[in-house]
Order: structure tokens, then C-alpha cells, then sequence
């Protein structure tokens, strides 16, 4: 059996080993080592990556018992090998599942919900209880999870004895009853977990609450810790420092700028909707008449101006009125209407003729067109439809 380095001390990031065993595993390697600070992969926590000598450790899982460190060349069985762990990595991921112990203590604590999911992604970790928590509520949660990485608690991870564990009260996702190893943060939880940990809670630095949503019947939340908050926090600083410059405002009048331009968007949008009918309404008037159909080309109309225009057309032809909006080079978006042919039953001939795709009721169809606008002008002058 492998000797666990991860489960005596999290902070070792380098060592010494001899490697035991070494095949072929799909394009890479498979090794086996002595002993090792590599974790594998669970707990929701990914496996650490690395070197083992020359070769890049991309992965490590626990099989059958075996710890089997997966890497992009062979290393010779029997070879003393110098090991290094990618160790910023790894500090940010205990950061994080140090910091996740201490939420889901405090949340199990105050609210009495368990931790029934968790996951720690590349930008941040996720974690599901099982019931509903108000914003309120993890900000309170959030607050405490930062005093007590202030008190710097110690934390403990240890295998209890059977008879330890049989009377011992502690949070667990699965009914464990042998090799559990227990980490504990003195009065703030307890919890059965295989991953390595900080050794305190001050190491796990800022705690940040991100999000939250119900979740099947619970609460999903998001959070960072540590490194990652501060990145995180780094980022969002900068994006709100470019927001405000850009809206000639202060940091802390962001939203209302935000808000108040979001409105004027509002009222833009409600001015430029009443343009585009009086200019459908303007150009519908300017069309005289035809036996036939009607065709007209328009690079500005959204496609509720586009429908109405079509529906004014209608009226000034006894064939169809087609109305096309777009360019040569990135095609067309159209929309046809007729009041006395069933254009649904046409539509087939028409995409045909205009290299086109969409469908639609007998009065109107509608799609995009790929032809050109000559080819679809010469189309309607002389199609009977």
C-alpha cells in the first residue's frame, strides 16, 4: 500500500519517492509509487497534478486501493524519483475545502441543513444544502465563516478508533464505518472528509459567499476562498472601476447610473419603435398599387416594422407582398403575406426560387434567404403566386 504523505502532513509540495510500478494506461502512464503527497481525486476535489521526476502527473486516482499517478511518459520501475506537487494548486484547493468545512459547519449549525452536494470547479466551488437559505441568512453565515478564520482555529485530521467514532457525532454525506478519517475545526464542525486541509482557519483567508438559487428543494451556492476570493474580487474591482468611467460616474453610483440609462434605452427604444411605423406607414402610401406582386428591399427595419409593413402591402397587390431586410453579402431575413394565395402551400417554390429557409400559415411565411437581391427581384416581377 502506498504511504498517504497527504493524510500526515497537507503541506508537504515535495518529496522523495521509488516508483513501484509503471504501465501503459490509454496515450499515457500509469504509476504506483512508495509513497506519496499526490491526492487523488475525491471528497469533490480534484486530483493535485504535478512531476514525478521528468514526467507530468496529469492525473491521480485511488483504484482498488492503489494510488495511480497518470503521466505523459514512463518513468523506469525501481527508479528514486524527486516528486513536486503543482503547490499553488494545491494551497487554493484547501483554501477553499477548508473554507467550505467552515460554511457548511456554521450553515448546519444555525439552520440545521446538511451538505448534500459539493464541488470544486476551476472558478469556483458549489455546494448544496438540503434546505432553503435566504440571502440574509449566508450573509450572516459569511460573516461569522470570516471571524472565525480572524480566530485562526486549529484543524485537526485524524482516523479515529472504531469505538471513537462509534459515539462521535459528525457530519457525513455516506454511512462510513471503517478508515474514516475525521476533519475537525474545534466548535465549528466536524465533518468525515479525505481531502487535505489548511492546517488552521487563518490560512484559509477571505471567505466570499458569490451566489445563491433554490436547488431541489434546497439552497445551491456559490463561494470562494482565499487566493481565489481575492482574484475574484480583483476582477470585479476593475470591471466596476471601467463601468464607471465609462458612465462618468463614481464607484459607488454604479447601479443608479446603470439604472438610469437602462431607461433612456427604455424610452430610446419605445421612440425608434414609433419611427419605424410612421416610416412603414409612410412608405406603405408611396407604393402605388399592382396586379401582382410587390417586392421591396430595407436594411433598417426590426422585424415587428417589417410585419407591419408586409401587412400594409397586402392590401395593394393581388399577389404576394414581400419584404426583404438585410444585404447581398450576409442575406436576407424575410417576410411574405398574401390575402389571396396560400402561401404555406407556396412557400416550397418560393425558398426554392430564393435560395431560402422558413415556412409559416397560408396568409404569411417567413425565413431567411441566401439569393440576391436582383435574383429575388426578378423572381417576384414575374412569379404567379
Amino acid at each position: 500500500m502506498t504511504e498517504k504523505l497527504y493524510d500526515i502532513d497537507s503541506g508537504i509540495f515535495a518529496f522523495t519517492a521509488c516508483v513501484t510500478g509503471c504501465e501503459t494506461a490509454g496515450k499515457g502512464y500509469a504509476l504506483t509509487l512508495d509513497r506519496t503527497a499526490f491526492f487523488p481525486e475525491g471528497g469533490g476535489q480534484q486530483a493535485d497534478t504535478g512531476s514525478i521526476g521528468d514526467a507530468r502527473v496529469l492525473d491521480v486516482q485511488e483504484e482498488g486501493g492503489e494510488i495511480r499517478h497518470y503521466t505523459d511518459r514512463p518513468v523506469a520501475a525501481g527508479a528514486e524519483v524527486s516528486c513536486a506537487l503543482d503547490a499553488e494548486q494545491r494551497r487554493r484547493r484547501m483554501q477553499n475545502h477548508s473554507g467550505e468545512h467552515v460554511i457548511s459547519g456554521l450553515i448546519h449549525s444555525l439552520y440545521a441543513w446538511d451538505n448534500v452536494g459539493f464541488h470544486m470547479g476551476e472558478s469556483c466551488m458549489t455546494m448544496d444544502y438540503s434546505g432553503e437559505l435566504s440571502w440574509e441568512e449566508l450573509i450572516r453565515v459569511e460573516t461569522l465563516a470570516n471571524e472565525v478564520v480572524r480566530d485562526d482555529l486549529p484543524i485537526r485530521a485524524w482516523y479515529p478508533d472504531p469505538e471513537q467514532l462509534r459515539d462521535m457525532v459528525y457530519r457525513s454525506k455516506l454511512e462510513l464505518t471503517e478508515n474514516v478519517r475525521i476533519v475537525e475545526i474545534h466548535g465549528i464542525d466536524r465533518c468525515a472528509c479525505c481531502a487535505p486541509h489548511v492546517a488552521s482557519t487563518g490560512q484559509i483567508g477571505a471567505v466570499k459567499i458569490l451566489t445563491a438559487e433554490r436547488h431541489r428543494g434546497g439552497t445551491r451556492i456559490t463561494a470562494l476562498c482565499g487566493m481565489d476570493a481575492m482574484e475574484d474580487y480583483r476582477a470585479r474591482q476593475e470591471s466596476v472601476t471601467a463601468i464607471s468611467a465609462l458612465l462618468s460616474a463614481k464607484r459607488e453610483e454604479v447601479a443608479p447610473a446603470v439604472e438610469r440609462l437602462l431607461g433612456e434605452r427604455d424610452r430610446l427604444k419605445e421612440r425608434v419603435a414609433s419611427l419605424s411605423m410612421e416610416l412603414v406607414r409612410l412608405r406603405a402610401e408611396n407604393v402605388l398599387p399592382t396586379e401582382g406582386n410587390l417586392c421591396l428591399f430595407d436594411t433598417v427595419l426590426d422585424e415587428v416594422a417589417q410585419r407591419e409593413l408586409v401587412n400594409l402591402l397586402m392590401a395593394r397587390c393581388s399577389g404576394a407582398a414581400a419584404v426583404f431586410c438585410g444585404d447581398d453579402e450576409n442575406g436576407y431575413r424575410y417576410i411574405i403575406g398574401s390575402l389571396h394565395t396560400d402561401l404555406r402551400a407556396a412557400a416550397r417554390n418560393i425558398n426554392a426560387a430564393i435560395g431560402g429557409r422558413g415556412g409559416g400559415s397560408p396568409a404569411m411565411i417567413q425565413g431567411r434567404a441566401a439569393a440576391k437581391a436582383a435574383e429575388i427581384r426578378t423572381y417576384f416581377d414575374s412569379a404567379s403566386i
